[in-house]
């Protein structure tokens, strides 16, 4: 009975993400890209927003790295169990993430629009983003783990950050951030 629930929800989630997709596609392409347009740069060479791009994948592994040698130290098997919490959460969310990628192949906005100016012209697809994703999935599972307004706080403004600088740097749609 669980496993059918299961079942049930993961095809609801398709769906709608397919739903989402489409009307991605549709009436709000327009949107998506103006958007896109008025944040991304000419010359996006922004350090700062190239760092929170940067730190997406360290941070979504060292974060329950950390929190599990903590834990090991302090001898302290809630700790570790928090970590594995949250590694267990990352690694669904980029397994998600990818499995979204193959299925909706969303060409990248500099890929379809020459107005659109990337710092590096990356292979693949563009929805979801996987950067968003892995600093999203990092957030909200320390968040839950540690519900302490100075770890939301931080850990959220680093999320919405990394989200940010990936249309800063040209490299999704707007779209692709929301839907991570």
């Amino acid at each position: 009975n669980n496993k059918q629930k299961s079942i049930k929800k993961f095809t609801q989630s398709i769906f709608f993400a397919g739903c989402f997709l489409i009307y991605a596609n549709s009436l709000a392409q327009n949107r998506d890209i103006n958007l896109l347009r008025s944040i991304n740069p000419q010359q996006p060479n922004s350090f700062v927003w190239k760092g929170f791009t940067s730190s997406a994948y360290p941070l979504s592994v060292a974060v329950p790295v950390g929190i599990w040698v903590d834990g090991a130290i302090k001898h302290d098997t809630k700790t570790k169990q928090n970590a594995y919490q949250i590694a267990g959460s990352v690694i669904i969310a980029t397994g998600a993430a990818e499995a979204m990628k193959i299925i909706f192949d969303r060409k990248r906005p500099f890929e379809t629009y020459n107005d659109v100016y990337p710092y590096q012209y990356k292979q693949g697809q563009s929805f979801p983003s996987g950067h968003a994703t892995l600093a999203f999935a990092t957030a909200t599972s320390l968040s839950l783990e540690y519900k302490k307004w100075y770890i939301v706080v931080p850990a959220y403004a680093w999320a919405f950050g990394v989200g940010y600088s990936r249309l800063y740097l040209g490299e999704h749609y707007p779209t692709d951030v929301i839907g991570a």
